[in-house]
């Protein structure tokens, strides 16, 4: 890239990540920036949407660093990690963080007609499922007892980049993140809560008995979560719903 030459950042997700690099206007001319693997394509300032945030957390991940040299912690990782990322993208969503014990992914971020609230629940679904195997095989295996909660919620986020220059990744940003988050660190092992307007976007789409199945959800008691101000109402599928087989277009 000559110097003084106008370039654009642009950012290309991958299944553990997003990269970034810097591109110049002459080189998008001249048809070096191609569309990137998969649904995502390069994002270029900051763009407010309304979609579902997923966050999903290890529970007893804390004991485990304690008790397992960290050689033996970091497979373990990117085998949980690797669990969530697959999921997530068969159902048309994006990994946006991977940090710990921990993942945010959104779903209907690039498709201004949809919010993917239908395909987050079945994402989570299918998380717990299948982790639930992987979990039960490490308590036999290496007697290691883990296990993981996820968050829901739907409503406007900020889809930009994130970061100091050379260090910028995509992510999305603001209050539904927020509560996503919330709500995954107060699911119990093996549960999935949802938000009101998850629940809303399902019902209004009828899909909310075909995800989630009849009378297979739970509507809690109004909450107060950490950090916030207002009461939120949470919806839960238990662990003994969400392990069930995921629908069949997983």
């Amino acid at each position: 890239m000559l110097r003084g030459e106008e370039s654009t950042v642009v950012a290309t997700p991958h299944v553990h990540g997003t990269s970034v690099e810097v591109v110049s206007h002459a080189e998008r001319r001249q048809g070096y920036i191609v569309a990137s693997p998969g649904r995502m394509a390069p994002v270029c300032g900051v763009k407010t949407i309304r979609a579902t945030v997923l966050f999903a957390d290890m529970r007893g991940y804390t004991g485990l660093a304690e008790t397992l040299p960290p050689a033996r912690v970091l497979p373990l990782l990117n085998e949980f990690f690797g669990v969530l990322a697959r999921a997530t993208e068969a159902y048309g969503g994006e990994v946006f963080y991977m940090a710990g014990d921990g993942m945010m992914a959104g779903f209907g971020v690039r498709d201004p007609g949809q919010q993917g609230a239908r395909e987050a629940l079945a994402a989570g679904r299918t998380m717990q499922r299948r982790f639930s195997s992987v979990a039960t095989r490490w308590q036999r295996d290496r007697s290691i007892a883990i296990g993981m909660g996820i968050g829901l919620h739907l409503g406007e986020v900020a889809l930009g980049l994130l970061g100091p220059p050379g260090r910028r990744t995509v992510t999305l940003v603001g209050d539904t993140a927020n509560v996503a988050a919330r709500l995954c660190s107060r699911a119990r092992n093996g549960e999935v809560l949802f938000s009101s307007t998850v629940a809303a976007a399902l019902d209004a789409g009828t899909d909310l008995g075909r995800v989630v199945g009849s009378a297979a959800f739970l509507l809690s008691t109004q909450f107060a979560l950490r950090g916030r101000n207002g009461l939120v109402d949470i919806w839960c599928v238990p662990p003994a719903v969400a392990s069930f087989t995921e629908i069949a277009d997983a």
